[in-house]
């Protein structure tokens, strides 16, 4: 029966709050209340008094007097669901659910629907009962991460604190809402377009990076021919002969002599290995290379043996070759000195044959004596008596030790009166050089060049020698050699002084030397002598060169013209490509650097348009810095980096043109060596020949001069000099060059300005003086103590011992008259343009600025 009673209760329930549900105009559909579910759980308790319900009149549906008990609506939930905490303050809470329920009741009642009367949904606590979240503090940031995170960017970390601590809008109208979309929509849309700018920028430098890496590899690309030893190609590679020998080993490739003959694939495996790109081509890798020296020498006959004469300037080394080979040259060169290196053969008593080489002792001329050494078998180091050891006798000395050649002292100049020829042998051994008489193994011969003294000693000593050394050479065998010296000669055409190591070399024959070739058409030997053929040894003239060779290159056998030809073609393809790689280097570092430039600038640029964008719509206080100071910023950061770097140096432009090979290399490397921090020689373009119109052209388009050595200019190349306004000059001498070069550089180097006191005065007393309109000036009473003071000179106060003012006098008098110089002991009055503040005891200095000439 109980349990009845109780279906029944909580049906008249359900159908109670239906009908209410229904008279606020909620939708009808089927709905549980916890006063059903409370109902249900305590089905079996007595009919009278149900847990958790309070009274509660139900009319019909229960009989008369009786009550139920109803909910307390205002009690806690026994259990809690989320860890959040929950408001239930409000009216509406406090005084419990029966008061709410019969509200609605009477509303509905009265036709009044309750949702019209609900005030707007705010941010108030709800009054419903129900679990809410408590209202946020938009005064404080909310995020629990306000520090940057690892791997957040400043611009990430700005907007994600933005985003977590801007303010809800309050109470604001539907236009002004949609103002806010706009404005985020309108930021959100400048930030994107921030983001696909900056990585555009990325994208490109990516892509340049990649044509850098690519042009790089191209730049490794090398050509191989089918059959090649390890010796050349370590020349073709541009690498050691060791580290070919080391990668063969890591390639495990066998056997690693030096020529051994190598495969394409076998080559192109090497290259790889060594981070360079093969292309095997037969025609373009064409080239010439030396013979490997020969194994077993035993069998070979002998050659003469190549000495090199060298020492300082003025030391006697010519006079001391002239009178070996019973000649005058020294008498004939420009200057009293040597500027060519000269190659000649002397015959012995003996019958055998030496080979001299003299070269230059001027510092000009260094590379000629390295030059030297590197070609020859014995160097002959000539030390004066009465001189010792000098500059350029310490770089022979260094040259021979580096070359590994053995060394043979003379010492010249023995037979003058009042030399001490042991002081020079103490000198020389305290630059390692340890004489035989003092247990070291360097011979020493005490000579005289004038007079021939014990010149025949040391003929015997450099025979011996060369006997010691065991010089031998191929004969049957195309001729090897170097170019000592070349030039252009009126009626013979392009001519080079060669000297020959080993084969033999013909008229006819077909050499390359360089970047040129030559197919001989005739020889001289040193006395200009016609001859056929040339043995290792020999020192000749060749005629017939295509271009003038270079000093220094190597001349090497070639099979035919069309060979020798491929080969110059593919050298001179070789260089150009290294040339473009360089000026490709220089236009790829120029053009970053301007697009950096631009880079900065556009960046400047979208900066300012969205700051001021930003400060137009409202979105910032500040008024972004204007486009033109951020530019002028711009160029004023790259000023400074400039002028951190160095200042920029000024350039005096040069064609320099020469008699021989030799000498221009010297002249340049001189020229090149003229230079500090604020000023340089740029040589244009060196030649060897006559001063011609293209010279002067060139010369003018360039904004230079012409320099010529031992060459000349004819009147029409002077005229045409004089039209164009350009400076044509012509030496014989090589320091007489060198020192008009370093005047033309200090000319143009600024002036040294120093500050000189020429007079010196003292404050006495300042007086105050009338002046027009009742006004007054202040006056120093002087006393001269030193020197002069000038009326239009320039003056500077010094008070103690620093300057406080410097400028121009005003007036300068003796009493009452104008005077223009006041000097030491008078008693003057001074007055200063736009200086008032001077005092008793202040010094007066009169001062001078003199501007003195700098030197390079």
């Amino acid at each position: 029966m109980s349990g009845q009673k109780a279906l029944l209760l909580c049906k008249g329930t359900t159908i109670l709050r239906m009908r209410s549900i229904q008279g606020l105009g909620l939708p009808n559909r089927r709905m549980t209340f916890q006063t059903s579910c409370k109902v249900f759980e305590s089905e079996k308790k007595p009919p009278g008094k149900i847990e958790g319900l309070g009274k509660l009149d139900i009319g019909a549906n229960n009989a008369p007097g009786r009550t139920i008990a109803k909910t307390d609506w205002s009690a806690p939930p026994k259990k809690e669901r989320s860890p959040r905490t929950w408001s239930r303050s409000g009216p509406e809470g406090e005084r419990g659910g029966q008061q709410r329920f019969n509200n609605q009741r009477n509303n509905n009642q009265d036709g009044r629907s309750p949702r019209n009367d609900t005030p707007k949904k705010d941010n108030a606590p709800s009054t419903s009962g129900k679990r809410i979240s408590p209202k946020r503090d938009w005064t404080r940031p909310v995020d629990q991460h306000v520090e940057k995170y690892a791997n957040e960017l400043p611009k990430q970390h700005e907007r994600h604190v933005m985003k977590f601590s801007k303010p809800p809008p309050v109470n604001e109208s539907a236009t002004q809402r949609r103002e806010r979309k706009q404005k985020e929509e309108e930021l959100a849309k400048a930030i994107r377009e921030e983001e696909k700018a900056r990585q555009m920028i990325l994208d490109r430098r990516a892509k340049q990076r990649a044509k850098e890496a690519e042009l790089a590899r191209q730049s490794q690309e090398v050509y191989i021919p089918e059959i090649i030893n390890v010796a050349n190609l370590s020349r073709v590679l541009g690498v050691r002969i060791e580290q070919i020998i080391q990668t063969m080993e890591e390639l495990d490739m066998g056997s690693t002599s030096h020529d051994r003959m190598l495969n394409s694939d076998e080559s192109s495996l090497i290259a790889m290995q060594l981070d360079m790109n093969p292309v095997v081509d037969s025609r373009q890798s064409l080239d010439l290379f030396p013979r490997p020296p020969t194994e077993d020498t035993s069998k070979l006959p002998g050659r003469p043996p190549i000495v090199t004469i060298m020492g300082h300037v003025d030391h006697g080394k010519t006079t001391l070759l002239d009178t070996l080979r019973q000649t005058s040259v020294a008498a004939g060169e420009a200057g009293g000195i040597t500027q060519h290196i000269g190659a000649f053969s002397v015959q012995l008593p003996s019958k055998k044959q030496i080979t001299f080489l003299d070269t230059p002792g001027h510092a000009a001329f260094s590379s000629m004596r390295a030059r030297g050494a590197q070609v020859t078998d014995i160097i002959v180091l000539v030390v004066a008596a009465d001189d010792g050891v000098m500059p350029q006798t310490q770089e022979a000395i260094q040259h021979a030790h580096n070359s590994g050649v053995p060394l043979v002292v003379a010492i010249n100049k023995c037979d003058k009166p009042g030399v001490d020829s042991s002081k020079v042998k103490q000198e020389l051994a305290r630059y390692n050089v340890h004489l035989e008489e003092i247990g070291g193994d360097v011979p020493c011969v005490e000579v005289s060049g004038l007079t021939g003294l014990n010149l025949d000693q040391l003929e015997e000593t450099i025979s011996t020698l060369s006997e010691v050394l065991e010089l031998k050479a191929e004969r049957n065998a195309g001729a090897e050699g170097v170019v000592i010296e070349s030039q252009m000669e009126k009626g013979r055409g392009n001519v080079a002084t060669v000297l020959v190591r080993s084969g033999t070399l013909k008229v006819g024959s077909v050499v390359v030397a360089g970047q040129t070739w030559c197919k001989i058409r005739s020889m001289t030997d040193h006395t200009g002598k016609s001859i056929k053929e040339a043995l290792p040894g020999t020192p000749v003239k060749v005629i017939g060169w295509k271009e003038v060779p270079h000093a220094g290159d190597e001349m090497l056998p070639s099979p035919d013209e069309n060979t020798a030809k491929t080969v110059v073609d593919n050298r001179l393809a070789r260089q150009q490509r290294d040339q473009q790689l360089r000026d490709l280097e220089v236009i790829n570092d120029k053009r970053r650097a301007q697009r950096e430039q631009l880079e900065q600038e556009r960046l400047a640029e979208k900066a300012y348009k969205k700051e001021m964008y930003l400060y137009q719509r409202g979105m910032t206080e500040k008024m972004p810095d204007s486009l033109g100071k951020r530019m002028s910023e711009l160029q004023a950061d790259r000023e400074e980096n400039a002028a951190e770097s160095g200042p920029i140096q000024q350039e005096l432009r040069a064609v320099v043109k020469g008699d021989v090979s030799g000498t221009v290399e010297a002249v340049v490397d001189c020229l090149n060596g003229l230079q500090n921090k604020l000023i340089k020689v740029k040589v244009v373009q060196s030649g060897v020949g006559n001063i011609t119109e293209g010279d002067v052209l060139l010369a003018a388009a360039c904004e230079g001069q012409v320099i010529g050595f031992n060459v000349k200019a004819d009147k029409k190349i002077q005229a045409e000099a004089s039209r164009h306004g350009v400076n044509v000059r012509s030496y014989s001498v090589i320091y007489k060059l060198l020192e008009e070069v370093k005047d033309q550089l200090s000319d143009m180097l600024p002036p040294i300005v120093t500050t000189q006191v020429v007079g010196e005065a003292s404050i006495l007393q300042v007086f105050d003086i009338s002046t027009k309109g009742r006004e007054t000036k202040p006056v120093a009473g002087c006393r001269v103590t030193n020197g002069a003071i000038n009326r239009n000179g320039r003056v500077r106060i010094v008070r103690n011992k620093e300057t406080i003012w410097e400028g121009e006098l005003d007036q300068l008098r003796q009493v009452k008259k104008d005077i223009a110089e006041a000097k030491k002991g008078l008693e003057c009055g001074m007055s200063f343009e736009g200086f008032k503040e001077f005092q008793a005891g202040d010094i007066i200095q009169c001062i001078q600025a003199i501007e003195t000439k700098q030197r390079l």
